[in-house]
This record gives structure tokens, C-alpha cells and sequence, in this order.
């Protein structure tokens, strides 16, 4: 995620990291020498053979196109939103399920039972984060689950569900034995029900792209339409091209770039989720409620990203 100070409007014009313009760069500067040919070719050969091309259909096709990227921002974004949601869900339930561990009657703050089930579900936020990333938890997983469930949890392939399991059982063992009571039991199954939701909202957004005919379809028509727009003001504005060109295509192909970036929340690009953030608020949170020393402040954004 781009974590930036507030800058006037004017700073705003000429911000580089963090925007998307750099990776643009070389389609922008394509559509600059379509730019040149196109004039060279209105002034040398299509004036004389009297085929200009006029502007008035470009403006159609835009006017739509606009349109349908707006649909398709729209759409991405609120991927990219719901999967924040979850996330915010997954600290709220996790607080209260630390919390409830932590007061349940006879089950003791100070001991083991209660202290391994707190830090499990702070190894579950973990888990969750590198099965959406398709990353390695087995150095965080070590660290912060009770021996006994490690090789279960690292043998799993839905980690995260694993770690529901087991919390689930001990919840069960604990009020067979009346060391919590049937009230405190229910409520924790309810917040663990809602840790499962999330997994699934999650899996939901991380294994459903936005259908691929559509996406292609709409990317093939802003780089169509982007390459042949020179020859399109050519006879309008003359040496004027390259320069409109080029703004008018920013304009598209950003557009288009960046709703690419959000549809997949949960990536390491400069606009997705910062997980790594996110997880580390989820053990702070857990570790403070056990009294135990906190882990060193998130790394500062490199870059204006902040992972």
C-alpha cells in the first residue's frame, strides 16, 4: 500500500514513486512515436491521396470507453475494499477471542492454556496471510504455536483452518472439564465462526478474478484505441499530436493499470494490501494483552510502499 505525507496540489502533479506512471513509461513513449508518424504521414502521404481520419469518432469510442473503465475501477475497487473489511473483521474477532481466553472463568490468564490460545490466533493471522500470498509461514508458526500442533498446522494445506480446529477443540475440552462456562464456550465458537467467514470472504476474492474475456477485452481496446488516436488528431492539431497523444493515453492506460493492480488485494504490489502491516497489528494487539514485550515498529515504507 502507498503511504505518502499530504502534498499540495501542485507537489501532487509531480509525484513518481508510488504512482504508476514509471512502469508506463515505454507504452507512453510508443504512443510518442505513433505520435510523430502519424503527423509524418498526414503531411507527407494521406493529404496528398485526401484519406484524413477525423476526430469525431475517436471522441465516441472515448466518451464509452471512459465509461466501461470506470465500471471496471469500480468493480476492482471494491475487491480491494471488502478484502480490507475482512481484515479489519479478522483484528476485531481476534481481540475478542483473546480477550474472552483471558477472563474465562477457571481458565487462568497466567497459564499455558489460556497464553497458547492467544498467541495461536495471532499465528492464525499469520497463516492467513502467507496462504493468500502463497508464501512460507514456518518460521512465524513456530514461533508463536504450542509445540504439540506445530507438525499438524505445517502439514495442512489450509493452514489457517487447522488453527481454527484446534482452537475449536480446546474450547470443547475445556468446557467438558467446566474449566469455562457453557455461556463463554458458545460465545467463543461464535467469534470463531467469524474467523472462518473470513478465511472464506478471502479465498472467495483470492480464487475469483475478474473474468478474463472481459479484462482482455477492455485491455485490447485501450491500447487499440490509444495507438490509433494520433492518426486521428493528425489532421486537427498537426505537431500538437505527440503531445495530446500522450496525455490522453496516460489517462486510459493508468486507468487500466491500476485497477489491475487492486483487483488482487492481497499481492505485493505497490497498491495492494500491506499484510505484513496488518499481521504485525493483529500480534501487537495479542502480545499486549498478555503483557509481553511488543515486536519492534513496522518497517518504514521504502519507497512510499509499505508491504
Amino acid at each position: 500500500m502507498i503511504v505518502r505525507p499530504k502534498l499540495n496540489w501542485f507537489r501532487m502533479i509531480f509525484v513518481w514513486h508510488g504512482s504508476v506512471l514509471p512502469k508506463m513509461l515505454p507504452r507512453l513513449g510508443l504512443i510518442l512515436a505513433l505520435g510523430v508518424v502519424a503527423v509524418l504521414s498526414h503531411q507527407l502521404l494521406l493529404s496528398r491521396l485526401d484519406l484524413d481520419l477525423n476526430i469525431q469518432p475517436f471522441t465516441l469510442v472515448g466518451v464509452s470507453l471512459a465509461i466501461f473503465l470506470g465500471f471496471r475501477n469500480t468493480v476492482s475497487y471494491e475487491r480491494y475494499w471488502e478484502a480490507r473489511k475482512l481484515w479489519g473483521q479478522l483484528l476485531n474477532v481476534s481481540r475478542s477471542l483473546g480477550r474472552q481466553a483471558l477472563s474465562a472463568t477457571q481458565w487462568p490468564p497466567e497459564g499455558p492454556e489460556a497464553r497458547g490460545f492467544v498467541l495461536a490466533l495471532a499465528a492464525f493471522a499469520h497463516a492467513l496471510k502467507h496462504q493468500l500470498r502463497g508464501s512460507n509461514p514456518a518460521a512465524e508458526l513456530r514461533e508463536l504455536l504450542p509445540a504439540p500442533w506445530q507438525a499438524r498446522v505445517l502439514a495442512a494445506r489450509y493452514r489457517p483452518v487447522a488453527i481454527l480446529l484446534l482452537l475449536g477443540r480446546q474450547i470443547g475440552e475445556a468446557r467438558r472439564e467446566g474449566r469455562i462456562s457453557e455461556t463463554m464456550a458458545l460465545a467463543m465458537e461464535g467469534n470463531l465462526n467469524q474467523l472462518s467467514e473470513v478465511v472464506g470472504g478471502c479465498e472467495r476474492i483470492a480464487n475469483t478474478p475478474i473474468p478474463l474475456p472481459y479484462a482482455v477485452l477492455l485491455h485490447r481496446t485501450v491500447y487499440g484505441f490509444c495507438m490509433v488516436l494520433p492518426f486521428g488528431l493528425a489532421s486537427t492539431i498537426g505537431w500538437l499530436t505527440p503531445l495530446f497523444a500522450v496525455f490522453i493515453s496516460y489517462t486510459f492506460i493508468a486507468l487500466d493499470a491500476i485497477a489491475e493492480e487492486i483487483e488482487e488485494p492481497f499481492g505485493s504490489d505497490p497498491n495492494d494490501l500491506p499484510l505484513n502491516m496488518l499481521t504485525l497489528g493483529i500480534k501487537s494487539s495479542l502480545l499486549e494483552m498478555l503483557g509481553d514485550p511488543l515486536p519492534p515498529e513496522p518497517p518504514a515504507p521504502k519507497d512510499y510502499v509499505l508491504l
